[in-house]
Protein backbone atom coordinates (compact mmCIF):
# COMPACT_ATOMS: atom_id res chain seq x y z
CA UNK A 1 0.00 0.00 0.00
CA UNK A 2 1.36 3.40 -0.98
CA UNK A 3 2.07 5.88 1.80
CA UNK A 4 0.91 8.71 -0.45
CA UNK A 5 -2.69 7.53 -0.37
CA UNK A 6 -2.64 7.66 3.44
CA UNK A 7 -1.34 11.22 3.33
CA UNK A 8 -4.12 12.11 0.90
CA UNK A 9 -6.73 10.71 3.30
CA UNK A 10 -5.63 13.38 5.79
CA UNK A 11 -4.98 16.22 3.36
CA UNK A 12 -8.04 15.86 1.11
CA UNK A 13 -10.62 16.76 3.81
CA UNK A 14 -8.50 19.78 4.75
CA UNK A 15 -8.40 20.86 1.10
CA UNK A 16 -12.16 20.28 0.90
CA UNK A 17 -12.67 22.55 3.90
CA UNK A 18 -10.57 25.28 2.27
CA UNK A 19 -12.59 24.96 -0.94
CA UNK A 20 -15.84 25.19 1.03
CA UNK A 21 -14.70 28.45 2.61
CA UNK A 22 -13.67 29.85 -0.78
CA UNK A 23 -16.95 29.04 -2.53
CA UNK A 24 -20.42 30.59 -2.03
CA UNK A 25 -22.48 29.29 0.88
CA UNK A 26 -24.99 27.69 -1.48
CA UNK A 27 -22.31 25.31 -2.75
CA UNK A 28 -20.98 24.28 0.67
CA UNK A 29 -22.96 21.09 1.14
CA UNK A 30 -22.30 19.93 -2.43
CA UNK A 31 -18.56 20.47 -2.09
CA UNK A 32 -18.54 18.73 1.30
CA UNK A 33 -20.47 15.75 -0.05
CA UNK A 34 -18.22 15.29 -3.07
CA UNK A 35 -15.09 15.71 -0.99
CA UNK A 36 -16.21 13.11 1.55
CA UNK A 37 -17.28 10.70 -1.20
CA UNK A 38 -13.90 10.99 -2.91
CA UNK A 39 -12.22 10.33 0.45
CA UNK A 40 -14.37 7.22 0.87
CA UNK A 41 -13.43 5.97 -2.60
CA UNK A 42 -9.74 6.54 -1.85
CA UNK A 43 -10.17 4.68 1.43
CA UNK A 44 -11.64 1.71 -0.42
CA UNK A 45 -8.73 1.85 -2.88
CA UNK A 46 -6.31 1.82 0.06
CA UNK A 47 -8.14 -1.20 1.50
CA UNK A 48 -7.72 -3.07 -1.80
CA UNK A 49 -4.03 -2.15 -1.90
CA UNK A 50 -3.57 -3.29 1.70
CA UNK A 51 -1.88 -6.69 2.10
CA UNK A 52 -4.46 -8.46 4.25
CA UNK A 53 -2.28 -11.58 4.42
CA UNK A 54 0.12 -9.47 6.48
CA UNK A 55 -2.48 -7.45 8.39
CA UNK A 56 -0.53 -7.65 11.63
CA UNK A 57 2.25 -5.43 10.27
CA UNK A 58 2.09 -1.70 9.77
CA UNK A 59 1.98 -0.87 6.06
CA UNK A 60 3.91 0.63 4.36
CA UNK A 61 7.07 -0.52 6.15
CA UNK A 62 8.87 2.85 6.14
CA UNK A 63 7.07 6.15 5.87
CA UNK A 64 8.88 9.21 7.21
CA UNK A 65 8.07 12.75 6.12
CA UNK A 66 10.19 15.54 7.69
CA UNK A 67 8.03 17.95 9.70
CA UNK A 68 10.45 20.06 11.76
CA UNK A 69 13.88 18.91 10.52
CA UNK A 70 15.72 21.29 12.84
CA UNK A 71 14.32 19.37 15.80
CA UNK A 72 14.56 15.98 14.13
CA UNK A 73 10.79 15.61 13.99
CA UNK A 74 9.03 13.74 11.20
CA UNK A 75 5.56 12.38 10.43
CA UNK A 76 5.09 8.66 10.03
CA UNK A 77 1.89 7.04 8.78
CA UNK A 78 0.80 3.46 8.32
CA UNK A 79 -2.02 1.05 9.01
CA UNK A 80 -2.51 -2.49 10.23
CA UNK A 81 -5.75 -4.46 10.04
CA UNK A 82 -7.33 -2.73 13.05
CA UNK A 83 -6.39 0.75 11.85
CA UNK A 84 -7.66 0.10 8.34
CA UNK A 85 -11.07 -1.06 9.59
CA UNK A 86 -11.50 2.04 11.75
CA UNK A 87 -10.36 4.31 8.91
CA UNK A 88 -13.01 2.77 6.64
CA UNK A 89 -15.66 3.32 9.34
CA UNK A 90 -14.61 6.98 9.62
CA UNK A 91 -14.68 7.53 5.87
CA UNK A 92 -18.08 5.84 5.55
CA UNK A 93 -19.68 8.05 8.19
CA UNK A 94 -18.26 11.19 6.54
CA UNK A 95 -20.61 11.48 3.53
CA UNK A 96 -23.48 10.06 5.59
CA UNK A 97 -23.14 12.89 8.12
CA UNK A 98 -22.83 15.49 5.37
CA UNK A 99 -25.97 14.27 3.57
CA UNK A 100 -27.88 13.95 6.84
CA UNK A 101 -27.29 17.66 7.52
CA UNK A 102 -28.77 19.01 4.28
CA UNK A 103 -32.17 19.97 5.71
CA UNK A 104 -31.21 20.71 9.32
CA UNK A 105 -28.30 23.16 8.93
CA UNK A 106 -29.55 26.53 7.70
CA UNK A 107 -27.19 29.13 9.19
CA UNK A 108 -23.40 29.52 9.01
CA UNK A 109 -23.43 26.69 6.50
CA UNK A 110 -19.85 27.14 5.28
CA UNK A 111 -18.49 27.06 8.82
CA UNK A 112 -20.44 23.90 9.62
CA UNK A 113 -19.33 21.82 6.64
CA UNK A 114 -15.75 23.08 6.80
CA UNK A 115 -15.34 21.98 10.41
CA UNK A 116 -17.13 18.70 9.72
CA UNK A 117 -14.62 17.78 7.01
CA UNK A 118 -11.65 18.94 9.10
CA UNK A 119 -12.88 16.68 11.90
CA UNK A 120 -12.74 13.74 9.49
CA UNK A 121 -9.10 14.52 8.67
CA UNK A 122 -8.16 14.57 12.35
CA UNK A 123 -9.91 11.28 13.09
CA UNK A 124 -8.23 9.53 10.17
CA UNK A 125 -4.91 10.93 11.36
CA UNK A 126 -5.36 9.32 14.77
CA UNK A 127 -5.83 5.87 13.25
CA UNK A 128 -2.96 5.96 10.75
CA UNK A 129 -0.36 7.72 12.92
CA UNK A 130 2.80 5.70 13.53
CA UNK A 131 4.43 8.35 15.69
CA UNK A 132 3.29 9.92 18.95
CA UNK A 133 3.53 13.44 17.56
CA UNK A 134 1.04 12.97 14.73
CA UNK A 135 -1.21 10.85 16.92
CA UNK A 136 -1.44 13.40 19.69
CA UNK A 137 -1.85 16.42 17.40
CA UNK A 138 -4.77 14.73 15.63
CA UNK A 139 -6.18 13.28 18.87
CA UNK A 140 -6.19 16.69 20.54
CA UNK A 141 -7.34 18.60 17.47
CA UNK A 142 -10.59 16.60 17.27
CA UNK A 143 -11.78 18.64 20.26
CA UNK A 144 -11.89 21.89 18.30
CA UNK A 145 -14.25 20.91 15.44
CA UNK A 146 -16.51 19.03 17.82
CA UNK A 147 -16.62 21.98 20.21
CA UNK A 148 -17.62 24.27 17.32
CA UNK A 149 -20.30 21.88 16.05
CA UNK A 150 -21.90 21.56 19.49
CA UNK A 151 -21.56 25.18 20.64
CA UNK A 152 -22.89 26.79 17.43
CA UNK A 153 -25.27 24.21 15.93
CA UNK A 154 -26.52 22.40 19.02
CA UNK A 155 -29.74 22.73 20.99
CA UNK A 156 -30.68 25.25 23.67
CA UNK A 157 -28.11 24.12 26.25
CA UNK A 158 -25.33 23.80 23.70
CA UNK A 159 -22.85 26.20 25.35
CA UNK A 160 -22.77 24.26 28.60
CA UNK A 161 -22.57 20.94 26.75
CA UNK A 162 -19.69 22.11 24.56
CA UNK A 163 -17.79 23.54 27.52
CA UNK A 164 -18.19 20.37 29.58
CA UNK A 165 -17.16 18.23 26.61
CA UNK A 166 -14.06 20.32 26.02
CA UNK A 167 -12.94 20.52 29.66
CA UNK A 168 -13.39 16.81 30.34
CA UNK A 169 -11.73 15.56 27.18
CA UNK A 170 -8.96 18.19 27.19
CA UNK A 171 -8.03 17.27 30.76
CA UNK A 172 -7.99 13.62 29.78
CA UNK A 173 -5.79 14.36 26.78
CA UNK A 174 -3.24 16.14 28.98
CA UNK A 175 -3.06 13.13 31.30
CA UNK A 176 -2.54 10.77 28.38
CA UNK A 177 0.16 13.10 27.03
CA UNK A 178 1.95 13.04 30.39
CA UNK A 179 2.19 9.27 30.24
CA UNK A 180 3.39 9.28 26.64
CA UNK A 181 5.98 12.00 27.30
CA UNK A 182 7.43 9.97 30.16
CA UNK A 183 7.88 7.01 27.82
CA UNK A 184 9.66 9.27 25.29
CA UNK A 185 11.95 10.57 28.06
CA UNK A 186 12.57 7.05 29.37
CA UNK A 187 13.63 5.82 25.94
CA UNK A 188 16.02 8.74 25.44
CA UNK A 189 17.56 8.85 28.91
CA UNK A 190 17.29 5.39 30.47
CA UNK A 191 17.46 2.80 27.69
CA UNK A 192 20.94 1.79 26.44
CA UNK A 193 21.67 2.72 22.84
CA UNK A 194 22.54 -0.88 21.99
CA UNK A 195 19.21 -2.26 23.26
CA UNK A 196 17.38 -1.89 19.95
CA UNK A 197 17.14 0.44 16.95
CA UNK A 198 16.04 3.88 18.14
CA UNK A 199 16.96 3.29 21.79
CA UNK A 200 18.73 6.11 23.60
CA UNK A 201 17.30 8.69 21.20
CA UNK A 202 14.48 11.22 21.31
CA UNK A 203 12.22 9.05 19.19
CA UNK A 204 8.48 9.50 18.67
CA UNK A 205 7.98 6.24 16.75
CA UNK A 206 5.29 4.09 18.35
CA UNK A 207 7.09 0.79 17.66
CA UNK A 208 10.31 2.09 19.19
CA UNK A 209 8.59 3.48 22.27
CA UNK A 210 6.68 0.25 22.82
CA UNK A 211 9.99 -1.62 23.09
CA UNK A 212 11.30 0.99 25.49
CA UNK A 213 8.19 1.16 27.66
CA UNK A 214 8.21 -2.52 28.61
CA UNK A 215 11.66 -1.96 30.14
CA UNK A 216 10.19 0.35 32.78
CA UNK A 217 9.87 -0.97 36.31
CA UNK A 218 6.44 -2.21 37.47
CA UNK A 219 6.06 0.97 39.54
CA UNK A 220 6.84 3.20 36.57
CA UNK A 221 4.48 1.19 34.39
CA UNK A 222 1.77 1.62 37.00
CA UNK A 223 2.03 5.41 36.99
CA UNK A 224 2.27 5.66 33.20
CA UNK A 225 -0.66 3.28 32.77
CA UNK A 226 -2.75 5.27 35.26
CA UNK A 227 -2.12 8.48 33.32
CA UNK A 228 -3.01 6.90 29.98
CA UNK A 229 -5.99 5.08 31.46
CA UNK A 230 -7.47 8.27 32.87
CA UNK A 231 -6.81 10.12 29.64
CA UNK A 232 -8.32 7.56 27.30
CA UNK A 233 -11.10 6.48 29.71
CA UNK A 234 -12.57 9.99 29.58
CA UNK A 235 -12.78 9.71 25.81
CA UNK A 236 -14.43 6.25 25.86
CA UNK A 237 -16.12 7.26 28.27
CA UNK A 238 -15.71 4.71 31.06
CA UNK A 239 -17.71 4.93 34.29
CA UNK A 240 -17.40 7.16 36.35
CA UNK A 241 -15.88 9.75 33.97
CA UNK A 242 -18.82 9.48 31.57
CA UNK A 243 -20.94 12.40 32.73
CA UNK A 244 -20.01 14.72 29.84
CA UNK A 245 -21.35 12.34 27.17
CA UNK A 246 -25.15 12.39 27.68
CA UNK A 247 -25.24 16.19 27.67
CA UNK A 248 -22.95 16.44 24.64
CA UNK A 249 -25.02 13.92 22.70
CA UNK A 250 -28.32 15.53 23.65
CA UNK A 251 -27.25 19.02 22.62
CA UNK A 252 -25.16 18.17 19.55
CA UNK A 253 -26.61 18.39 16.03
CA UNK A 254 -27.50 15.05 14.47
CA UNK A 255 -24.25 14.69 12.51
CA UNK A 256 -22.29 15.62 15.62
CA UNK A 257 -23.95 12.82 17.58
CA UNK A 258 -23.30 10.33 14.79
CA UNK A 259 -19.61 11.26 14.60
CA UNK A 260 -19.31 11.34 18.39
CA UNK A 261 -20.81 7.87 18.84
CA UNK A 262 -19.47 6.38 15.64
CA UNK A 263 -15.83 7.44 15.77
CA UNK A 264 -14.81 9.90 18.51
CA UNK A 265 -15.61 7.54 21.38
CA UNK A 266 -13.53 4.89 19.64
CA UNK A 267 -10.47 7.13 19.92
CA UNK A 268 -10.49 6.27 23.62
CA UNK A 269 -10.75 2.52 23.17
CA UNK A 270 -8.20 2.70 20.35
CA UNK A 271 -5.81 4.55 22.65
CA UNK A 272 -6.17 1.84 25.28
CA UNK A 273 -5.57 -0.85 22.67
CA UNK A 274 -2.67 0.85 20.88
CA UNK A 275 -0.83 2.46 23.82
CA UNK A 276 -1.97 1.69 27.36
CA UNK A 277 -2.03 -2.11 27.09
CA UNK A 278 1.09 -2.83 24.97
CA UNK A 279 3.21 -0.01 26.47
CA UNK A 280 2.57 -1.05 30.07
CA UNK A 281 1.58 -4.74 29.99
CA UNK A 282 2.48 -5.45 33.61
CA UNK A 283 0.24 -2.62 34.79
CA UNK A 284 -2.48 -3.67 32.33
CA UNK A 285 -2.54 -7.11 33.94
CA UNK A 286 -2.49 -5.62 37.44
CA UNK A 287 -5.30 -3.16 36.74
CA UNK A 288 -7.45 -5.46 34.58
CA UNK A 289 -9.78 -6.63 37.40
CA UNK A 290 -10.29 -3.05 38.60
CA UNK A 291 -11.06 -1.85 35.08
CA UNK A 292 -13.34 -4.85 34.60
CA UNK A 293 -15.31 -3.78 37.67
CA UNK A 294 -15.69 -0.24 36.31
CA UNK A 295 -16.78 -1.59 32.92
CA UNK A 296 -19.41 -3.87 34.46
CA UNK A 297 -20.71 -1.07 36.68
CA UNK A 298 -20.95 1.17 33.62
CA UNK A 299 -22.79 -1.50 31.63
CA UNK A 300 -25.41 -2.06 34.32
CA UNK A 301 -25.66 1.50 35.68
CA UNK A 302 -26.04 3.13 32.27
CA UNK A 303 -28.62 0.51 31.32
CA UNK A 304 -30.71 1.28 34.39
CA UNK A 305 -30.45 5.02 33.71
CA UNK A 306 -31.69 4.38 30.16
CA UNK A 307 -34.76 2.70 31.61
CA UNK A 308 -36.01 5.95 33.20
CA UNK A 309 -35.25 8.34 30.32
CA UNK A 310 -37.97 10.24 28.49
CA UNK A 311 -35.66 11.98 25.99
CA UNK A 312 -34.97 9.32 23.37
CA UNK A 313 -31.66 10.91 22.36
CA UNK A 314 -30.41 10.89 25.93
CA UNK A 315 -31.48 7.25 26.19
CA UNK A 316 -29.33 6.30 23.19
CA UNK A 317 -26.49 8.43 24.60
CA UNK A 318 -26.50 6.50 27.88
CA UNK A 319 -26.71 3.27 25.91
CA UNK A 320 -23.33 4.17 24.41
CA UNK A 321 -21.83 4.22 27.91
CA UNK A 322 -23.19 0.72 28.41
CA UNK A 323 -22.06 -0.54 24.99
CA UNK A 324 -18.55 0.87 25.31
CA UNK A 325 -18.31 -0.94 28.63
CA UNK A 326 -18.37 -4.17 26.63
CA UNK A 327 -15.53 -2.83 24.45
CA UNK A 328 -13.38 -2.09 27.48
CA UNK A 329 -14.23 -5.44 29.07
CA UNK A 330 -13.14 -7.25 25.91
CA UNK A 331 -9.89 -5.30 25.72
CA UNK A 332 -8.92 -6.15 29.29
CA UNK A 333 -9.79 -9.80 28.92
CA UNK A 334 -6.30 -9.68 27.38
CA UNK A 335 -6.96 -12.56 25.01
CA UNK A 336 -7.62 -12.74 21.29
CA UNK A 337 -11.29 -13.57 21.62
CA UNK A 338 -12.00 -10.59 23.85
CA UNK A 339 -9.88 -8.06 21.99
CA UNK A 340 -11.17 -9.17 18.58
CA UNK A 341 -14.70 -8.81 19.92
CA UNK A 342 -13.85 -5.37 21.27
CA UNK A 343 -12.54 -4.11 17.92
CA UNK A 344 -15.55 -5.65 16.18
CA UNK A 345 -17.78 -3.90 18.74
CA UNK A 346 -16.18 -0.54 17.92
CA UNK A 347 -17.15 -1.00 14.29
CA UNK A 348 -20.63 -2.38 14.95
CA UNK A 349 -21.50 0.26 17.53
CA UNK A 350 -20.60 2.97 15.03
CA UNK A 351 -23.01 1.48 12.49
CA UNK A 352 -26.03 0.67 14.66
CA UNK A 353 -25.89 3.58 17.11
CA UNK A 354 -25.06 5.94 14.26
CA UNK A 355 -28.25 4.74 12.57
CA UNK A 356 -30.28 5.35 15.73
CA UNK A 357 -29.00 8.91 16.09
CA UNK A 358 -29.82 9.60 12.43
CA UNK A 359 -33.38 8.34 12.95
CA UNK A 360 -33.83 10.43 16.08
CA UNK A 361 -32.61 13.49 14.18
CA UNK A 362 -35.04 12.81 11.35
CA UNK A 363 -38.04 12.55 13.64
CA UNK A 364 -36.88 15.65 15.55
CA UNK A 365 -36.83 17.67 12.31
CA UNK A 366 -40.52 16.83 11.86
CA UNK A 367 -41.81 17.11 15.42
CA UNK A 368 -39.21 19.26 17.24
CA UNK A 369 -39.36 17.04 20.28
CA UNK A 370 -37.54 13.95 21.51
CA UNK A 371 -39.94 13.18 24.34
CA UNK A 372 -41.41 9.69 24.29
CA UNK A 373 -44.42 11.07 26.15
CA UNK A 374 -45.26 13.19 23.10
CA UNK A 375 -44.35 10.70 20.37
CA UNK A 376 -45.96 7.33 19.78
CA UNK A 377 -47.59 5.05 17.26
CA UNK A 378 -45.43 6.42 14.46
CA UNK A 379 -45.67 3.18 12.47
CA UNK A 380 -49.07 4.30 11.19
CA UNK A 381 -47.71 7.59 9.84
CA UNK A 382 -44.01 6.83 9.25
CA UNK A 383 -43.77 3.14 8.28
CA UNK A 384 -40.37 3.44 6.58
CA UNK A 385 -38.90 5.31 9.54
CA UNK A 386 -40.40 2.70 11.86
CA UNK A 387 -38.87 -0.15 9.84
CA UNK A 388 -35.39 1.34 10.13
CA UNK A 389 -35.96 2.08 13.82
CA UNK A 390 -36.87 -1.51 14.61
CA UNK A 391 -33.96 -2.76 12.49
CA UNK A 392 -31.28 -0.65 14.20
CA UNK A 393 -32.74 -1.40 17.63
CA UNK A 394 -32.47 -5.12 16.89
CA UNK A 395 -28.86 -4.61 15.77
CA UNK A 396 -28.08 -2.74 19.00
CA UNK A 397 -29.83 -5.36 21.12
CA UNK A 398 -27.64 -8.07 19.58
CA UNK A 399 -30.23 -10.06 17.66
CA UNK A 400 -28.56 -13.14 16.07
CA UNK A 401 -28.04 -12.51 12.38
CA UNK A 402 -27.24 -8.83 12.90
CA UNK A 403 -23.87 -7.29 13.63
CA UNK A 404 -24.29 -6.59 17.33
CA UNK A 405 -24.61 -10.25 18.25
CA UNK A 406 -21.18 -11.35 17.04
CA UNK A 407 -19.18 -8.65 18.82
CA UNK A 408 -21.18 -8.89 22.05
CA UNK A 409 -20.82 -12.68 22.06
CA UNK A 410 -17.06 -12.47 21.53
CA UNK A 411 -16.54 -9.86 24.27
CA UNK A 412 -18.43 -12.00 26.77
CA UNK A 413 -16.71 -15.23 25.69
CA UNK A 414 -13.31 -13.55 25.83
CA UNK A 415 -14.09 -12.29 29.33
CA UNK A 416 -15.22 -15.77 30.36
CA UNK A 417 -12.12 -17.41 28.86
CA UNK A 418 -9.71 -15.02 30.53
CA UNK A 419 -9.88 -17.35 33.54
CA UNK A 420 -7.74 -19.71 31.41
CA UNK A 421 -4.72 -17.50 32.11
CA UNK A 422 -2.43 -17.15 35.07
CA UNK A 423 -1.61 -13.56 35.93
CA UNK A 424 1.95 -13.68 37.23
CA UNK A 425 2.45 -9.94 37.41
CA UNK A 426 3.92 -7.58 39.98
CA UNK A 427 1.12 -8.26 42.47
CA UNK A 428 1.69 -12.01 42.46
CA UNK A 429 0.30 -14.95 40.53
CA UNK A 430 -3.49 -15.17 40.62
CA UNK A 431 -5.78 -17.38 38.52
CA UNK A 432 -7.42 -15.49 35.71
CA UNK A 433 -7.57 -11.85 34.69
CA UNK A 434 -11.34 -11.39 34.60
CA UNK A 435 -13.29 -14.63 34.28
CA UNK A 436 -16.85 -16.01 34.48
CA UNK A 437 -18.12 -13.67 37.21
CA UNK A 438 -17.39 -10.61 35.07
CA UNK A 439 -18.97 -12.27 32.03
CA UNK A 440 -22.14 -13.19 33.92
CA UNK A 441 -22.54 -9.73 35.42
CA UNK A 442 -21.95 -8.10 32.04
CA UNK A 443 -24.49 -10.53 30.59
CA UNK A 444 -27.16 -8.96 32.78
CA UNK A 445 -26.41 -5.74 30.92
CA UNK A 446 -27.40 -7.47 27.68
CA UNK A 447 -30.81 -8.25 29.18
CA UNK A 448 -31.21 -4.72 30.54
CA UNK A 449 -30.20 -3.31 27.15
CA UNK A 450 -32.80 -5.37 25.36
CA UNK A 451 -35.45 -4.22 27.83
CA UNK A 452 -34.88 -0.47 27.53
CA UNK A 453 -34.39 -0.50 23.75
CA UNK A 454 -37.53 -2.57 23.19
CA UNK A 455 -39.40 -0.30 25.60
CA UNK A 456 -38.29 2.71 23.55
CA UNK A 457 -39.40 1.01 20.34
CA UNK A 458 -42.75 0.06 21.81
CA UNK A 459 -43.46 3.60 22.94
CA UNK A 460 -42.41 5.33 19.72
CA UNK A 461 -43.41 2.87 17.01
CA UNK A 462 -46.46 0.93 18.17
CA UNK A 463 -49.84 1.86 19.61
CA UNK A 464 -52.13 4.77 18.73
CA UNK A 465 -50.60 7.78 16.97
CA UNK A 466 -49.36 10.38 19.45
CA UNK A 467 -47.98 13.72 18.23
CA UNK A 468 -47.04 16.95 20.04
CA UNK A 469 -49.57 19.72 19.80
CA UNK A 470 -48.89 22.44 17.26
CA UNK A 471 -46.12 20.61 15.44
CA UNK A 472 -47.66 21.55 12.07
CA UNK A 473 -46.79 25.21 12.66
CA UNK A 474 -43.01 24.74 12.77
CA UNK A 475 -40.99 26.40 10.02
CA UNK A 476 -39.78 23.31 8.17
CA UNK A 477 -42.90 21.17 8.59
CA UNK A 478 -43.93 21.67 4.97
CA UNK A 479 -40.41 21.00 3.66
CA UNK A 480 -40.35 17.36 4.74
CA UNK A 481 -42.85 14.59 3.98
CA UNK A 482 -44.50 12.70 6.81
CA UNK A 483 -42.24 9.72 6.21
CA UNK A 484 -38.61 9.53 5.10
CA UNK A 485 -37.65 11.00 1.75
CA UNK A 486 -35.22 9.50 -0.77
CA UNK A 487 -32.21 11.32 0.67
CA UNK A 488 -32.90 10.09 4.18
CA UNK A 489 -33.40 6.52 2.98
CA UNK A 490 -30.13 6.73 1.05
CA UNK A 491 -28.36 7.91 4.21
CA UNK A 492 -29.65 5.01 6.31
CA UNK A 493 -29.40 2.18 3.78
CA UNK A 494 -25.58 1.70 3.78
CA UNK A 495 -25.56 1.41 7.56
CA UNK A 496 -28.45 -1.07 7.55
CA UNK A 497 -26.85 -3.19 4.82
CA UNK A 498 -23.56 -3.35 6.71
CA UNK A 499 -25.34 -4.28 9.94
CA UNK A 500 -26.87 -7.23 8.12
CA UNK A 501 -23.74 -8.24 6.20
CA UNK A 502 -21.48 -8.11 9.27
CA UNK A 503 -24.05 -10.11 11.21
CA UNK A 504 -24.21 -12.88 8.61
CA UNK A 505 -20.63 -12.78 7.32
CA UNK A 506 -18.31 -11.38 10.02
CA UNK A 507 -15.39 -13.62 9.10
CA UNK A 508 -13.64 -11.24 6.64
CA UNK A 509 -13.51 -8.48 9.26
CA UNK A 510 -12.45 -10.92 11.99
CA UNK A 511 -9.68 -12.28 9.78
CA UNK A 512 -8.52 -8.74 9.05
CA UNK A 513 -8.16 -7.82 12.72
CA UNK A 514 -7.03 -11.20 14.03
CA UNK A 515 -3.32 -10.84 13.21
CA UNK A 516 -2.74 -7.44 14.88
CA UNK A 517 -4.82 -8.46 17.88
CA UNK A 518 -2.85 -11.72 18.16
CA UNK A 519 0.37 -9.72 18.13
CA UNK A 520 -0.87 -7.50 20.95
CA UNK A 521 -1.98 -10.49 23.03
CA UNK A 522 1.33 -12.29 22.54
CA UNK A 523 3.18 -9.11 23.50
CA UNK A 524 1.20 -8.85 26.75
CA UNK A 525 1.75 -12.53 27.47
CA UNK A 526 5.48 -12.14 26.96
CA UNK A 527 6.01 -8.86 28.81
CA UNK A 528 3.10 -8.71 31.23
CA UNK A 529 3.53 -11.96 33.11
CA UNK A 530 0.53 -13.65 31.48
CA UNK A 531 0.54 -17.25 30.37
CA UNK A 532 -2.07 -19.86 29.62
CA UNK A 533 -2.30 -22.43 32.39
CA UNK A 534 -4.81 -24.69 30.71
CA UNK A 535 -6.04 -25.29 27.19
CA UNK A 536 -8.81 -22.83 26.27
CA UNK A 537 -10.55 -25.62 24.31
CA UNK A 538 -11.19 -23.71 21.09
CA UNK A 539 -13.48 -26.51 19.90
CA UNK A 540 -15.83 -25.72 22.76
CA UNK A 541 -15.97 -22.09 21.61
CA UNK A 542 -16.70 -23.16 18.05
CA UNK A 543 -19.63 -25.22 19.24
CA UNK A 544 -21.08 -22.19 21.00
CA UNK A 545 -20.62 -19.90 18.01
CA UNK A 546 -23.65 -19.04 15.85
CA UNK A 547 -24.02 -20.98 12.64
CA UNK A 548 -21.71 -19.78 9.90
CA UNK A 549 -19.59 -17.61 12.21
CA UNK A 550 -15.89 -18.42 12.40
CA UNK A 551 -14.34 -17.06 15.58
CA UNK A 552 -10.59 -16.57 16.04
CA UNK A 553 -8.88 -18.80 18.55
CA UNK A 554 -6.92 -17.50 21.50
CA UNK A 555 -3.38 -16.51 20.66
CA UNK A 556 -0.75 -19.13 21.21
CA UNK A 557 1.32 -18.59 24.36
CA UNK A 558 4.55 -16.70 24.05
CA UNK A 559 7.69 -18.66 23.36
CA UNK A 560 8.83 -20.32 26.54
CA UNK A 561 5.48 -19.76 28.23
CA UNK A 562 3.88 -22.49 30.31
CA UNK A 563 0.77 -24.41 29.49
Amino acid sequence: MSESILHVLILLPIATAAFIVARPAGEAKTVALWGSLISLVLGVVAAFQFDWSNAGAMQPEVSLVPWLPALGLSISVGADGVSMMLVLLTLLLGPICVAASFSSIKHRVKTYYAWLTILQAAMVGVFIARDILLFYVCFEFTLIPMFVLISIYGSSNRKAAATKFFLYTFTGSILALAGLVYVIWFNAMRVPVEAFAGAGEWSFQIDTLRQAAVRMSPTEQGWVFAAMLLGFAVKVPLFPVHTWLPLAHTEAPTAGSVILAGVLLKLGTYGLYRFAIPFTPIAAVDFAPFIGVLAVIGIIFAGLVCWVQDDVKKLVAYSSVSHLGFCVLGLFALNTMGQSGSVMYMINHGLSTGGLFLLIGMVYERYHTRSMRELGGLASKMPVWSFFMVFFVMASVGLPGLNGFVSEFMCLMGTFQSSDMLAGSSIGATPGVLGPVFAILAGTGVVIGAMYLLMMTGKMVWGPLREPKGHAHHDNHSELPDDLNAREIAVLTPLAVLCLVLGLFPTPVLKGIEAPVNDTVRWVQEHGGLRLYRDPAPARVTELAPAGVVLPELAAPAAGGER
